[in-house]
């Protein structure tokens, strides 16, 4: 096995940093709606060039984080997959599928679900069977709802994408608005699971790490560095 606690550590940074942005987003939305809803005044053109400024700074840093996000969530991802393959030979993936299987069409809307709920299930049933105490938390129930927000956010991203480059109307402008309202609220909760998939896993993966060394002391509490 290799150690993963520092991917682990920075992908769930980031998607953290994620969460923070869609707070921000929620509230220059909000500021947006008033100002496509309020009446032309003389002060609407200096409203409208903050929101603009607003709506770019913020659309930059979003985009720099969510890759850079992605980038370490997948890195974190292929990872565990391959620590996994070193304890159990019956997978049903190569550990390459846990990176590739995003990218391929498709294949993206499966693929990393199946991965990650055979994650939790086959590390649960190998602790169990090596008598390690599992709690409830880190069984794979919650890993279906944590994708079906990830297919609604992209979905929703799409769609939103698209009306925001054709909106030139005050009507076009304010769909867009309530669109990226919308999606924002989806982002915000998967941002908070996803946190929550990596940092259960990654001490789920503690135990497994520490197996070899037969340590009955490991709690399944904190993420600590492998």
């Amino acid at each position: 096995m290799k150690p993963n606690h520092s991917r682990a550590k920075y992908a769930i940074v980031f998607i953290a940093l994620i969460f923070i942005l869609d707070l921000f987003s929620l509230l220059f939305d909000y500021l947006e709606y008033l100002l496509l809803t309020s009446d032309f005044n003389q002060d609407i053109v200096t409203e409208a060039e903050n929101n603009d400024l607003r709506q770019s700074i913020l659309g930059i840093l979003y985009i720099l984080v969510y890759i850079t996000s992605v980038v370490f969530f997948i890195r974190w991802f292929r990872r565990a997959y391959y620590n996994l393959h070193t304890k159990i030979d019956h997978l049903s993936h190569s550990e390459g599928w846990a990176a590739g299987s995003w990218f391929i069409p498709f294949i993206c809307l499966y693929r990393p679900y199946q991965i990650m709920k055979e994650m939790y299930t086959e590390t649960v049933d190998y602790l169990e069977d090596q008598n390690k105490k599992i709690g409830n938390q880190y069984y794979s129930y919650f890993i279906g709802f944590w994708w079906t927000l990830w297919i609604i956010s992209n979905f929703l991203g799409r769609i939103y994408f698209k009306e925001t480059m054709n909106a030139d109307t005050i009507s076009e402008l304010l769909e867009s608005n309530k669109l990226s309202i919308i999606n924002t609220a989806i982002s915000i909760p998967l941002a908070l699971v996803t946190i929550k998939v990596i940092y259960d896993y990654s001490n789920l993966e503690k135990v497994l790490f520490n197996i070899k060394n037969d340590n009955p002391k490991i709690e399944l509490t904190t993420v600590e560095e492998n």
